[in-house]
């Protein structure tokens, strides 16, 4: 059924007195008929009414309403914001980093939570703010308005941004866009100063559509102000913000086209205490002990135990700390050589106590030491080297060799009395058959053989003799070869103690060095 909508006044009676007087006035006779101005022809229950000289009903003088219609009325969002094709459109840009999320060394992959901002003019938005009761600037829809196409060239993935639906347009069309970004982006970062590294990430930011023609980049601040903001940063991570540095280009991938850039080089640095405390010093401390294990006495098997025990002990450490170390496929990093290098000198550590063991060990049948190893080791290293009062550490060896003289001493006296009255007894035999002879007597004498008792008692001492000799030289042996391990103990222990110094030195200029750059 159709429908026709008419003025309509209320059944109230000032209404209707008000319409009786117009009646009246223009000579008519009052009817109820005629003061029906209003009927409807309608369906059953349906009523729409319409207000004289106003707006649809409850948006009546709703300013932002009606600029909205005004602006949106024959937008194109589709086409660029230019009455003038050949103008191209400026976009400002600005980034302020907020966080930084995560750092993943073995994949090459920077994410962050930025602040990004642009701005453009748009020549289509544009109002008086006299005719709509002084509105300067106004939120529309992101889906209701022209948005340029500039992305990060970087991007991996994408993020877990929030959604904003809306842009701030002013009256003099220029639209401004605002919204946080968390980009996980691609970034080639060297591990090799690590915990002291500083890593240096870009984010490139242009048209990917558009030449220079259509959409030109700009900065939003100065790269003073952008370098040295730091105001929405937070600042209790593993990361440390330096700067941001900025650099603008103009590009061509066919010589033909050419297109803006704006490249943002965020520069982080870590913060190693976390890695110091960690890895580095439980590895000094490693390194210290197996220094002072060298004090441990050379002919004495606890340093060889106690040497096996710390490369041992350091095994493990390598084995906890292994997780903590970054890997990649293109280098490693200096803290993770560092690693091996000590894992190296303890190694070689434990070989020279090894040697000096063999060394100083006492054999029955050892070799005498040679002459060139005592002319060099003995008499030519000592001097060189300023080895001095070698002779304290065989102050054991040397008692056991003056208990060893005095042993020999009191036996080498009883044989000498043994043998002494055994030759007092021949001469008194040849001196009596001498006077036998010179009594004139025609045959010597006969004498009683030696008792077999003696014989066994000479035979004896002789045996003694001999041991006590031998053990004697091998004694002196040994004493030699102690004196040789000694010497070859302060040596190696020197050089050892020089290149650890050394590559210590090395590692903490270097790291030293890295940390304040």
């Amino acid at each position: 059924m159709s429908k026709v909508t008419l003025t309509r006044f209320s059944h109230h009676p000032t209404d209707i007195n008000n319409v009786r007087g117009l009646k009246y006035a223009a000579g008519m006779r009052p009817s109820w008929t005629m003061l029906a101005i209003v009927f409807f022809v309608e369906t059953p229950g349906a009523c729409t009414v319409k207000r004289l000289g106003g707006s649809n009903g409850r948006f009546a003088n709703a300013t932002l309403v009606r600029l909205s219609e005004f602006l949106s009325a024959g937008y194109k969002k589709g086409v660029r914001p230019v009455k003038d094709w050949r103008t191209s459109t400026i976009v400002a840009i600005d980034l302020m980093v907020y966080s930084i999320l995560n750092v993943d060394e073995k994949n090459q992959v920077l994410t962050t939570y930025v602040w990004y901002r642009q701005a453009w003019t748009d020549e289509f938005l544009v109002w008086n703010p006299e005719d709509f009761d002084e509105v300067k600037q106004v939120s529309i829809p992101t889906a209701n308005v022209w948005v340029p196409d500039i992305l990060i060239n970087e991007f991996v993935d994408v993020g877990k941004s929030p959604d904003i639906p809306y842009v701030y347009v002013t009256h003099d069309g220029l639209v401004r866009n605002y919204k946080p970004i968390q980009v996980v982006t691609a970034c080639t970062l060297n591990i090799y100063n690590f915990p002291f590294d500083v890593q240096k990430c870009s984010l490139t930011f242009q048209s990917w559509l558009h030449t220079i023609d259509d959409i030109n980049i700009t900065l939003m601040r100065s790269p003073e102000e952008l370098r040295e903001d730091k105001s929405v940063f937070m600042n209790q991570g593993e990361w440390e913000l330096l700067h941001i540095l900025s650099n603008y280009k103009i590009f061509s991938v066919d010589n033909d086209d050419y297109y803006a850039e704006m490249k943002f080089h965020v520069v982080i640095r870590r913060r190693p205490l976390f890695y110091t405390v960690n890895l580095l010093l439980p590895s000094i401390f490693l390194m210290v002990m197996d220094v002072v294990g060298f004090y441990l006495p050379p002919d004495s098997g606890e340093r060889v135990s106690f040497k096996i025990t710390l490369l041992l002990g350091y095994s493990v450490f390598l084995i906890i700390v292994s997780d903590t170390l970054p890997a990649t496929a293109i280098g490693t990093p200096l803290i993770g050589v560092y690693f091996v290098v000590c894992m190296a000198l303890l190694v070689i550590s434990l070989t020279e106590t090894v040697l000096i063991v063999r060394l100083v060990h006492k054999q029955d049948l050892q070799t005498p030491v040679p002459p060139w190893v005592k002319y060099l080791v003995l008499e030519r290293a000592p001097v060189l080297f300023c080895i001095h009062q070698k002779h304290k550490l065989c102050s054991r060896l040397s008692s056991q060799s003056s208990d060893l003289e005095h042993y020999k001493d009191n036996n080498y006296g009883t044989a000498q009395c043994t043998l002494h009255h055994t030759c007092e007894i021949g001469r008194r035999v040849s001196q009596h058959e001498r006077e036998s002879v010179l009594l004139g007597l025609g045959r010597p004498i006969p004498r009683d053989p030696a008792p077999p008792v003696m014989d066994n008692i000479l035979q004896e001492v002789t045996a003694i003799r001999r041991f006590l000799e031998k053990r004697d030289r091998g004694r002196e042996i040994a004493k030699e070869w102690l004196q040789v391990g000694y010497v070859l103990d302060v040596l190696l222990f020197r050089v050892y103690l020089v290149a650890m110094v050394t590559y210590s030195i090395t590692l903490g200029t270097l790291w030293s060095v890295w940390q304040v750059a």
